[in-house]
């Protein structure tokens, strides 16, 4: 998929991280600061993980600013009313970056924090795949707590198969 039109991929953007956020607020208060061991990122470390990557590494790439990802821990946001505060403060300060740029500008060079050179359209993709990968762990974790999570689209798998199963039936 290649990204070339700011608004396209504004209203892309919008709607994927609305489905991300309504992971997020699935998290039970409880267990913000749950892993599922010891060393592995909480609830609480991956939305600040989100947030600050977004922000800080691919949004800072792509206004032509310095990588400057803070990491993921309790300093930069503590509890969840602050971490989901961090969270939406910081994808503001991204979309407010990413409405800035021009058409042209998808085609321009990015340095990566790794210092490769990759057009900014196709560092918008990986920043997109980052989250669905994070995204993916949410829901893992959700599930590993008993926390009922939304369908990515609307259908749970049950609901896919026995549409599914339904239309064959009538075939």
């Amino acid at each position: 998929m290649e990204i070339r039109d700011p608004k396209v991929f504004l209203d892309y953007l919008g709607r994927f991280h609305d489905r991300t956020r309504r992971v997020i607020a699935c998290i039970p208060t409880a267990d913000f600061d749950w892993a599922p061991a010891p060393g592995r990122f909480s609830f609480a470390d991956l939305v600040r993980h989100l947030a600050g990557i977004e922000r800080y590494m691919f949004a800072a790439a792509a206004g032509g600013e310095p990588n400057r990802y803070p990491g993921h821990g309790r300093e930069l946001a503590d509890g969840p009313a602050r971490v989901l505060d961090y969270y939406d403060r910081l994808h503001a300060e991204s979309r407010a970056i990413f409405e800035g740029l021009t058409a042209e500008a998808y085609g321009r060079p990015v340095q990566t924090p790794a210092g490769a050179s990759i057009t900014l359209w196709k560092w918008l993709r990986a920043m997109i795949e980052h989250e669905a990968h994070h995204r993916g762990q949410l829901y893992l974790m959700l599930g590993m707590r008993g926390v009922p999570t939304p369908p990515i689209f609307g259908l749970t798998s049950e609901e896919v198969r026995d549409r599914a199963a339904a239309t064959a039936a009538t075939l």
